[in-house]
C-alpha cells in the first residue's frame, strides 16, 4: 500500500554505534567504568529530546564482559527514558551465551533487540515508524542489509553493522566480510540507513538513500540527531554530553 511521507511532523532519532561496553580496554579509559560510552549517549539524547536511540552493533564488546557491568549497562538502558533499539553486531551476535540473551535484556520494556525481542523489525505505531535490520547471529560472514522487508509504515530506518565498499573497489574490497553496497543502500526503501562498524563518522552510498555511519562515541565525541519531517531525513552531528571530560 502507498505511503504518504509528506507529513509535516517530526520524529527525531540518537543514532549511535560501537559503544563496546566492557571491562577492560573501553573501562581502563574511563576509570574502569566501561559504561561510559552508554551513559553519554544516553544522556545526550535525553539532552536532544530524542524520541527513539539506535545503538546499531557492537554495543558490548564482547560476551565475557563481568556481571557487575552487564547490569549495570542493563540500568542505564532501563532508565533512559525512552525506546532504544539494539542491532546485535560483529563483537556481540545473538549466540546461545549471548549478553543479549542471558542478560535478562529481553525484559527491559523500552527496548527492543533485533534478533531477540523482535526478529527483524519493529514497529512504532505512534510515530508512524518501522526500523528493521539484520541482527549478526555468528562470527561468520554475512550480508548486512539482505532481503529488505516490505515497507509497514509512513516512515522507515534500516539499520545495519558492516563495512561499506564503494563501487570502484567492489571487486577488490578494503575489508572481506559484512559488506554493504550503494545498491544495498538504495534497496532499503528506508528514509535512513543507520550504519555501524566504523569508529569514524561518514555519510556513504551514491544519495538515493542517506546513510550515515554514527562513528563510535570514544572516537567521534558525537552522535547523529536524525529528524525525519516533511518526507525527508535532516541529520546532523550534536556532541556527545560529557565528551572530553
Amino acid at each position: 500500500m502507498p505511503f504518504d511521507r509528506a507529513a509535516d511532523d517530526e520524529v527525531r532519532l540518537v543514532h549511535s554505534s560501537d559503544l563496546h561496553v566492557d571491562d577492560d580496554r573501553i573501562a581502563a579509559l574511563h576509570d574502569g567504568d566501561g559504561t561510559v560510552g552508554l551513559r553519554r549517549v544516553l544522556a545526550t539524547a535525553r539532552t536532544l529530546a530524542a524520541d527513539i536511540v539506535l545503538l546499531v552493533g557492537d554495543t558490548f564488546d564482547n560476551h565475557a564482559v563481568a556481571s557487575e557491568v552487564v547490569e549495570r549497562a542493563a540500568q542505564l538502558l532501563a532508565q533512559a527514558g525512552m525506546p532504544v533499539v539494539i542491532l546485535p553486531g560483529n563483537h556481540d551476535p545473538i549466540l546461545p551465551d549471548s549478553i543479549l540473551c542471558r542478560g535478562g535484556f529481553a525484559e527491559i520494556e523500552n527496548l527492543s533487540i533485533l534478533g531477540v525481542t523482535h526478529e527483524r523489525s519493529v514497529l512504532f505505531p505512534r510515530h508512524e515508524l518501522e526500523i528493521w535490520g539484520n541482527a549478526h547471529r555468528d562470527y561468520h560472514d554475512m550480508v548486512p542489509l539482505h532481503d529488505p522487508p516490505p515497507r509497514r509504515a509512513r516512515r522507515r530506518i534500516a539499520m545495519a553493522h558492516g563495512h561499506y565498499e564503494p563501487p570502484e573497489s567492489w571487486a577488490n574490497p578494503l575489508r572481506p566480510s559484512w559488506l554493504i553496497s550503494d545498491a544495498a543502500i538504495a534497496a532499503t526503501d528506508a528514509d535512513y540507513v543507520a550504519l555501524g562498524h566504523w569508529d569514524r563518522p561518514a555519510q556513504v552510498g551514491d544519495g538515493r538513500v542517506p546513510a550515515f555511519y554514527s562513528g563510535s562515541p570514544d572516537h567521534a565525541g558525537t552522535v547523529n540527531l536524525i529528524r525525519l519531517t516533511g518526507g525527508k531525513a535532516i541529520v546532523t552531528r550534536e556532541k556527545l554530553a560529557g565528551a572530553g571530560e
